[in-house]
């Protein structure tokens, strides 16, 4: 078996995602498409848990803006973020691979509550542990939520897939000239006001050393980080 350079990662993967082509909902060919892709990193042996958003179905802050009051619309879509886990852990199970889905709201009938050394004890066994509903409290987003979770499941890298392979100076499917970093540190990242993760998110991977890397979803990008591959942008201390 390959040699990991990360052994325990997290994965942060956007709501969108899922709905591919669609732009909203969840695309099942393009669900079968990540999981697929999630399915190679397990083959390496590592240990991965899940975060993934729920602006495909709902998105508080935009809720928020169009006149619902904030808390609400965030545990609005909390619940959106459940309905992408469950159908990931389906799709996973599906292609052979234990799946648990741990939510931070209890919904005793669809998954299980998250419990910090329940999902360790998973992870330990091998199964991934998808991390639903957020943090369980409005005004979190779900790139917060994913440097808490990495946090508590001692991940050695949090690692964000994206469309594109790292973060650039500017939008580069807009400007030609865009520029990509290879690293940032944690402070580059916030002085430069880089939106790739918010602010929060970025101050709790700072302060606990964690890195954050940034890269393609498709096209083994991630295993290649896995492996210790200099691809995507890597921020860190």
């Amino acid at each position: 078996m390959a040699e990991l350079k990360y052994k325990r990662v997290l994965l942060k993967l956007s709501g969108e995602a899922l709905a591919g082509e669609l732009k909203t909902g969840i695309n099942p060919d393009t669900v079968a498409a990540i999981c697929t892709e999630i399915g190679g990193l397990l083959d390496l042996g590592v240990q991965l848990a899940l975060v993934i958003g729920g602006g495909n179905i709902f998105r508080g802050l935009s809720g928020s803006a169009k006149g619902m009051e904030r808390s609400s619309a965030d545990y609005m879509g909390m619940l959106a973020t459940v309905l992408n886990a469950l159908a990931v852990q389906d799709m996973l199970e599906k292609q052979g691979y234990p799946t648990r889905v741990l939510s931070a709201i209890t919904m005793q009938e669809v998954c299980e509550p998250f419990i910090r050394r329940r999902a360790l004890r998973h992870l330990e066994k091998g199964r991934v542990v998808i991390c639903a509903a957020g943090t369980g409290n409005p005004y979190f987003t779900t790139d917060t939520t994913a440097a808490l979770r990495g946090m508590e499941l001692q991940c050695d890298a949090v690692i964000k897939a994206t469309k594109v392979d790292g973060i650039y100076d500017k939008d580069p499917a807009v400007h030609d000239d865009a520029v990509k970093y290879d690293s940032l540190t944690y402070d580059e990242t916030l002085n430069r006001r880089i939106g790739v993760m918010d602010a929060a998110a970025f101050a709790l991977m700072r302060d606990n050393n964690v890195p954050i890397i940034v890269c393609r979803m498709f096209g083994g990008y991630i295993r290649r980080v896995l492996l210790g591959e200099a691809v995507g942008t890597i921020v860190h201390k």
